[in-house]
């Protein structure tokens, strides 16, 4: 029977951030890769909080109408709308990925400040006239800043076309209000406020210079998850899914094939 792999992406991606990873793995899977809403072409919500994400996951799998639970993978900020959802509707998921999972608190990791900064950043967006808000937050300098900040290869070309993706799908918002809620919600929570919660079989890939959420915090977090399993990735930091898509995806399907 073909296993179905559903994939959330993060924070102000769309689904063109998990390609990488989906065209590493072979065709014998059903890969479902929606836009979370408010990105790409997700679905507009009245709100954008974590229940209304969960909410919307819910009715999304649900609408699928699988034969059997799926594998559901999330990255980033994604990791911690599938989290959630698994710890909710357990019987709806056979296992759970989690890439560059978010394992600690926005304003305790070592990014403190930046997050600071990027709350004055969201604040200010509400306060501006809509379209010069649209375009304080879709300034190609702040898109560079971040995405600087995340890559960690040394290959010119690489990091070249890392920075092409995020100018390109970076500023897939669609509106003020979705992109500043989803902020808020994406600093409000992380994994480990539902990390006992669950008991699925559960895949934690993290970079080992991942500066959102540190090794050490990663590990932590794998202590919690009493049935988790913890693959390191060298050399890479909170870009696994651009940087090393290959070694993600080889670390996903000997996770989920059969035993």
């Amino acid at each position: 029977m073909t296993q179905t792999i559903i994939m959330i992406h993060g924070f102000r991606g769309t689904h063109h951030g998990l390609t990488k990873i989906a065209d590493s793995l072979p065709n014998s899977y059903n890969l479902l890769i929606p836009d979370i809403p408010g990105f790409g072409e997700g679905e507009l919500l009245e709100g954008y909080s974590l229940d209304d994400y969960t909410a919307w996951l819910h009715r999304f799998i649900k609408a699928q109408k699988l034969t059997e639970p799926p594998v559901l993978l999330g990255h980033s900020f994604g990791s911690i709308i599938t989290a959630t959802y698994t710890s909710q509707h357990p019987e709806m998921i056979e296992k759970l990925i989690l890439v560059n999972p978010i394992g600690t608190p926005a304003l305790e990791g070592p990014r403190a400040i930046l997050t600071k900064l990027a709350v004055a950043y969201y604040w200010i967006s509400r306060k501006l006239p809509k379209p010069i808000a649209k375009h304080w937050l879709s300034a190609k300098l702040m898109v560079f800043i971040m995405s600087t900040t995340m890559a960690k290869t040394t290959d010119k070309t690489l990091r070249k076309w890392i920075h092409q993706e995020h100018y390109t799908h970076f500023s897939s918002f669609q509106s003020v209000a979705s992109v500043s809620d989803a902020f808020i919600t994406s600093i409000s929570h992380n994994v480990r406020d539902v990390a006992t919660s669950v008991q699925l079989p559960t895949l934690l890939i993290v970079g080992d210079r991942d500066d959102i959420t540190p090794l050490h915090d990663q590990e932590k977090l794998h202590n919690l998850m009493p049935t988790s399993t913890l693959h390191v990735i060298k050399n890479v930091g909170h870009l696994t899914h651009y940087e090393t898509p290959d070694e993600v995806a080889a670390a996903v399907q000997d996770f989920i094939k059969p035993v």
